[in-house]
């Protein structure tokens, strides 16, 4: 626990000599007592000594003190002092790129904390470091106060040639044989046409119009971000599968590994090709809403399974050695009828109007092809044309729901199917669920990454290996934000007792509880402690009020110091929930 302990003079005699006279700063480490000089203060006159220690011991020496010093400059400091220390003091992740200081690692720390206190370009990033346009004290703490954009540019190309080594370094840390990993992909748009990598594909930003890339992800199965890998955007999302697999068997030397990932993923195919050769490779996925429907057309899933529970585990001829683990959910159910019925509607309103277009007097819509391709238009955008029977000739276009394959549909809402080739001595069929529900933490990493804090897109870089070490910067970025966020759980809007709201859950199919603390919090917006509750974002931007100031003494030959801003109780304790400093 560090205490913050307040400045005070000291007055320490020298022999032969007149006293010095210092200005110093004292905390506790454990039951140690440390103290640090701040300035010496011997030239001063005796009348400004005694109002500084009047001031300090919150006596009334205003005037005097206003008279004594003057202020030169102020720079936000908390925030940096926050996040730097938790990089290099509790995660040690510098020396995971490098173990000897040296410049390229120093602006690659000042990148990947930058990262998070300000995103922006590398240009911008430069110009906070800079000493003439400092945004904070990241430069002058990193040692970066006279880089530039191109120093950037070789701190990646540099970092990016030791990506493999933090991966490896990464798994050691948070892998284990025989663990749960977790992997899915994620897309973001790429300004410029210049890159290799930048691609046409489907487009998860609903940006169309603009290039993109793909990005693969893999955590544990907390999320905690262990390797990144770049791919062109008009990769297929499977295609990604079998390298992944590689790093976690050849390079992180994983023999057995329980793979999780969703259904558009890991799919038939590849399993066939390259999942079920390999030995001590078992996996967790879910099968698409046609593979159900099979499943119910062959009897194998009796839907009245659900009259008095909400799992099941069955067996189909088509699975073989396999489980598969039959779930429904009342609320999705409720969810996707809702939503349904609203594509319904909103698609009858514009066949309706081509219906109108075609039956008018005056100009009307003729021809087959002209008709049907305004009706594909609307089906193709609310995706309910399987919701309908049609009827279209040159000058006539008629439709009408098909109620039979509503009704069919709607019988499997809520409903999803698990597949694995875990055992249930392994894992039983709760913690099959469990576990595939654990993507939701890549998830929340890619919120992260694309919109939340970080900010990977847009990206400029017109080299491809430029892209990939912009990347990894961010994700040792989100590294430290998701240790950052556990520790500091307590005073932000997280459940720092997800134990309590599991126990709160009927069964693990249901959604997931929040504990009486995380409802508390959101209710009254105050911590345990009785301090505001933040996000994460709201943290650091409050961080960031507590400033290191230059602090120039007007006595002659004064040498000027530097006061960092007194911690509030809220701040003091981020810092404790941190287990760091904030230090000069």
């Amino acid at each position: 626990m560090w205490l913050v302990v307040p400045m005070y003079i000291e007055i320490v005699p020298n022999r032969g000599s007149r006293p010095a006279v210092l200005l110093r700063e004292g905390w506790r480490e454990g039951a140690k007592v440390k103290k640090r000089t701040l300035a010496n203060l011997s030239d001063w006159e005796p009348h400004r000594v005694q109002a500084l220690a009047a001031a300090l011991k919150g006596q009334s020496a205003v005037g005097d003190l206003q008279n004594a010093f003057e202020i030169v400059r102020s720079r936000p400091h908390g925030h940096v002092a926050a996040v730097l220390q938790t990089l290099s003091s509790r995660l040690t992740l510098d020396q995971l790129m490098a173990r000897s200081r040296g410049r390229e690692r120093d602006v690659c720390v000042a990148m990947i904390v930058a990262r998070l206190i300000a995103p922006g370009s590398k240009l911008a990033i430069a110009r906070g470091l800079s000493a003439e346009t400092l945004e904070s004290t990241l430069g002058e703490l990193t040692g970066c106060q006279d880089v530039d954009e191109d120093d950037c540019y070789a701190a990646m190309d540099w970092l990016l040639e030791r990506q493999g080594a933090i991966e490896d370094a990464l798994a050691k840390r948070h892998l284990f044989d025989g663990a749960l990993v977790l992997y899915d992909v994620t897309s973001t748009y790429f300004e410029g046409r210049t890159c290799s990598l930048a691609k046409r594909g489907h487009s998860r930003d609903g940006k169309r119009d603009k290039l993109q890339i793909v990005i693969g992800l893999l955590t544990n199965s907390e999320g905690c971000p262990v390797a990144v890998e770049v791919f062109e955007g008009n990769t297929g999302d499977p295609t990604t599968l079998a390298s992944q697999v590689t790093k976690l068997r050849e390079r992180f030397g994983l023999k057995r590994i329980v793979l999780v990932g969703d259904r558009g993923l890991i799919t038939e195919a590849r399993i066939r090709e390259d999942l079920s050769t390999l030995e001590g490779l078992d996996w967790i996925t879910a099968l698409r809403a046609p593979a159900i429907a099979g499943l119910v057309a062959r009897g194998a899933l009796q839907l009245s399974l659900f009259d008095k529970r909400d799992l099941a585990e069955i067996r189909d001829p088509a699975y073989p050695r396999e489980r598969l683990v039959v779930c429904k959910n009342p609320l999705l159910a409720e969810e996707r009828g809702r939503k349904r019925r609203e594509l319904l509607a909103a698609s009858e309103q514009e066949l309706e109007a081509v219906a109108k277009a075609v039956a008018r007097a005056q100009r009307p819509l003729r021809g087959k092809d002209k008709i049907g391709l305004r009706v594909g238009k609307v089906l193709g955008h609310f995706k309910m044309g399987k919701h309908f029977k049609l009827t279209i000739t040159d000058e006539l276009f008629q439709y009408q729901r098909d109620e039979q394959a509503i009704a069919d549909e709607a019988s499997l809402d809520g409903i999803y199917v698990l597949r694995t080739t875990v055992d249930s001595e392994r894992l039983a069929a709760e913690e099959v669920v469990r576990s595939y529900k654990s993507l939701a933490h890549v998830e929340r990493a890619f919120r992260s990454l694309k919109t939340v804090d970080l900010h990977v897109r847009p990206i400029h870089h017109h080299k491809a290996d430029r892209v990939r070490a912009h990347v990894l910067l961010c994700m040792l970025s989100y590294y430290v934000e998701w240790h950052m966020r556990s520790a500091l759980a307590p005073i932000l809007f997280e459940d720092d007792d997800k134990a309590a709201g599991e126990a709160l859950r009927t069964s693990v199919v249901a959604p997931a509880q929040r504990s009486g603390g995380a409802q508390a919090k959101a209710t009254t917006k105050q911590t345990s402690h009785g301090g505001p509750v933040h996000s994460f974002t709201t943290l650091l931007r409050d961080l960031a009020t507590v400033v290191k100031n230059r602090v120039q003494p007007k006595a002659d030959s004064a040498m000027a110091f530097d006061i960092v801003t007194r911690l509030t109780p809220n701040q003091a304790l981020a810092f404790e929930l941190l287990g760091v400093r904030c230090s000069q």
